[in-house]
């Protein structure tokens, strides 16, 4: 099929082809909703990095999973509702973290350090530790600059010859997966305070 032509197909026709693995389907789809989405993402996170984050993520999904893909609305509606409830987990994700990050700074601010209470808090310090140990070699390196050496997207960059584009991507990464790895190891530290400083 000529290149050329797949800029007059309509939706259908174009997440047929994509089932069938046809990367010209897929950069079509790309192409025709891209800016949409981001409006859409930015308009809900307020934040224009992290939009940009979503939509890729959501798109780089669609051609991961085109073979097994079940779409029983309009391509439309199915790419809108896929960012619009990542966007949801977002929020879920970071309330949940927000919370129970609150009733750590609780218990810091009451001075309540008892020898259990202590333990407990090295134990949290070092399983987030091993989190961040377990990040690919590349993804911890620049997610170790950007927090702990406060490294902006363009030295840590320049300090390791790559794009700044890969640089967020790499960030972007790192916090989804410490993000759910972290809001169970908080809840269940949150869970466990409760009860030795009843």
């Amino acid at each position: 099929m000529n290149t050329n032509s797949f800029s007059d197909l309509d939706d259908s026709s174009l997440t047929v082809l994509l089932q069938q693995g046809y990367e010209q389907a897929f950069k079509q789809i790309y192409e025709r909703y891209k800016g949409v989405l981001y409006l859409h993402a930015v308009k809900m996170l307020k934040d224009r990095d992290e939009a940009q984050d979503v939509v890729q993520e959501i798109f780089t999904k669609l051609w991961d999973k085109r073979e097994t893909i079940i779409i029983n609305t309009t391509l439309s509606a199915y790419l809108y509702t896929a960012i619009r409830n990542k966007i949801l987990d977002i929020f879920s994700h970071e309330k949940v973290v927000a919370t129970h990050q609150q009733s750590l700074q609780d218990f810091i601010n009451q001075g309540e350090y008892q020898t259990d209470n202590y333990m407990l808090e090295k134990e949290l310090i070092v399983l987030i530790e091993k989190e961040i140990s377990a990040l690919p070699t590349k993804m911890k390196e620049v997610f170790e600059l950007s927090r702990r050496k406060n490294l902006s997207y363009s030295q840590i960059a320049e300090q390791l010859d790559i794009s700044e584009n890969t640089v967020r991507k790499h960030i972007s990464k790192a916090l989804s997966r410490l993000r759910s790895k972290l809001t169970f190891i908080l809840i269940i530290f949150a869970i466990v305070l409760k009860y030795v400083t009843q």
